[in-house]
C-alpha cells in the first residue's frame, strides 16, 4: 500500500540528493541573496485573468512568481534546471507537501526527459515501489486548436448517447468535457490528440520517446491523458503508485513568458504532492563533492542520465548538470565547486562505455569502464 504521509525532513533529503545527481539546484540557493528584497507584482491578477488554472497551475505560477522576483532566469548560454519545494527549513512541515523540477530556457527534449527520470528516481525513494509513467502530448496552439475542433464534433455526434453534463460543457470547453467523459469512463473512442499534432509537436514528442527508450526508462502512452487550458502543451506525463497519480508534469513556455516577457524562454516541470508531518527541517550540512561529471553529445548524456541512479544508490559524491549543453558552462560550474576530479565522456567515450577520470590538480587522467563505474569511483573516493 502507498505510503500517505511522509516525513518532511526525509522529502527534503531525498529531493536534495536527487536534484545533485541529476543536475537541478534550489531554487533556495539562487535567491538567497535577494531573500527579503522582492516585491510582488499588483499586475499579476490581471496578466493571468484570461488563463484556466488548475491546482498543479497555480503551484508553478508561484514557482515563477518567486524566480521573476528575484531575477532568477535563463540565459541563451546557461538554462536553470531547478528543484523547489514548500517545506520551508526551520518552519513546521506544511500539511501537503510539494517538491518541483523545473528547466527553464531548456527547448530540446532531453529536457523533458532529465525532468521525468528524476520524478521517477524521487518518486521510486519515496514510495519503495515502481511507478508507472503514463504520458500523451497535446502538442503546441496550432494542435490545441484543430483537437479542440475534433472534440467539439465528437460530443456533437454522440450527444443522444453521453451524459448530459459532458454534452453541455462541451459548448463551452470541449477539454473539461473530454475530461469529465474520461473520468466517468463512458466513452471508449475519444479522439487521441497525439491524431492530430502538428509537425514540430510530433517531432518534439518522437525526440522524447526516443530518449525514454534509449536511457530504458519505462513508459506506456495514455491516450486518455489530457490537460486543460491555456497553460500546458506539447508533452504531458504523470507518475501513478498503487493507482494513485502522486505527480504531473508538462511545458508551460507560454505561461513563463508571461512572468519573463523581456527574455521569452521554453519551459518544463513538474510537481509531485503528497502529505507531510515532522518538525521545523533543519539546514543540511552536504558534503564536499569529489567528482564533477562533464559530458558532451546525445550518446554521452544518455549514457549520464542512466547512471546517474548508479551513482545515487552508490553516495557517489558527484554532481552532474545533464540537461546544460554547453562544455564552458558545465566546466565553469565544475570550477565553482572545486570537486577533486573531472569525469569527462564525449561522443567517442560514450560509443566506447568508458569515461575519462581526470585528477584536476594534477592533470592526470585515467580511462575507466562504465560498467561497475560507480563502485570504482567509491574507491577513488
Amino acid at each position: 500500500m502507498m505510503r500517505s504521509i511522509i516525513p518532511a525532513e526525509e522529502l527534503v533529503s531525498k529531493a536534495r540528493a536527487v536534484g545533485q545527481y541529476y543536475g537541478f539546484i534550489p531554487l533556495a540557493t539562487l535567491t538567497s541573496k535577494t531573500r527579503g528584497s522582492a516585491r510582488t507584482n499588483a499586475n499579476d491578477a490581471l496578466m493571468l485573468a484570461d488563463l484556466v488554472l488548475d491546482p498543479i497551475a497555480d503551484t508553478v505560477v508561484h514557482f515563477l512568481k518567486q524566480c521573476r522576483n528575484a531575477a532568477c532566469a535563463p540565459t541563451a548560454r546557461q538554462p536553470l534546471f531547478i528543484w523547489h519545494t514548500n517545506i520551508a527549513q526551520g518552519r513546521p512541515a506544511p500539511k501537503k507537501a510539494t517538491i518541483q523540477f523545473h528547466a527553464l530556457g531548456a527547448d530540446r527534449a532531453l529536457a523533458d526527459a532529465v525532468v521525468i527520470r528524476a520524478l521517477l528516481a524521487l518518486t521510486r525513494d519515496l514510495f519503495h515501489s515502481e511507478p508507472s509513467i503514463r504520458i500523451n502530448s497535446m502538442g503546441d496552439k496550432e494542435t490545441r486548436a484543430r483537437y479542440a475542433r475534433e472534440l467539439t464534433n465528437y460530443f456533437k455526434k454522440r450527444a443522444a448517447t453521453l451524459p448530459e453534463e459532458c454534452v453541455t460543457s462541451a459548448k463551452e470547453d470541449a477539454f473539461l468535457a473530454a475530461e469529465i467523459a474520461i473520468a466517468r469512463e463512458c466513452v471508449e473512442d475519444l479522439p487521441s490528440p497525439i491524431e492530430h499534432l502538428s509537425d514540430a509537436s510530433r517531432k518534439r514528442f518522437e525526440d522524447l520517446l526516443e530518449y525514454l527508450e534509449m536511457t530504458e526508462t519505462p513508459y506506456e502512452l495514455a491516450r486518455n491523458l489530457i490537460s486543460r487550458g491555456g497553460v500546458w502543451s506539447d508533452a504531458c506525463f504523470e507518475l501513478v503508485v498503487d493507482g494513485q497519480r502522486v505527480a504531473w508534469g508538462s511545458r508551460y513556455s507560454d505561461l513563463a513568458r508571461r512572468f519573463f516577457p523581456a527574455a521569452p524562454f521554453s519551459a518544463i516541470g513538474a510537481v509531485l504532492q503528497i502529505a507531510s508531518e515532522g518538525s521545523a527541517v533543519k539546514k543540511a550540512s552536504l558534503p564536499r563533492l569529489r567528482f564533477s561529471f562533464i559530458h558532451i553529445g546525445d550518446e554521452a548524456k544518455r549514457h549520464s542520465i542512466r547512471l546517474a541512479e548508479d551513482f545515487k544508490r552508490a553516495h557517489v559524491p558527484l554532481a552532474q548538470h545533464i540537461g546544460i549543453e554547453s562544455l564552458t558552462e558545465q566546466l565553469s560550474i565544475a570550477e565553482k565547486s572545486a570537486s577533486t576530479y573531472l569525469l569527462i565522456m564525449g561522443r567517442r567515450e560514450a560509443l566506447e562505455n568508458s569515461a575519462i577520470l581526470r585528477n584536476r590538480q594534477t592533470q592526470e587522467e585515467t580511462i575507466l569502464p562504465l560498467e561497475g563505474l560507480a563502485e570504482r569511483l567509491k574507491a577513488v573516493a
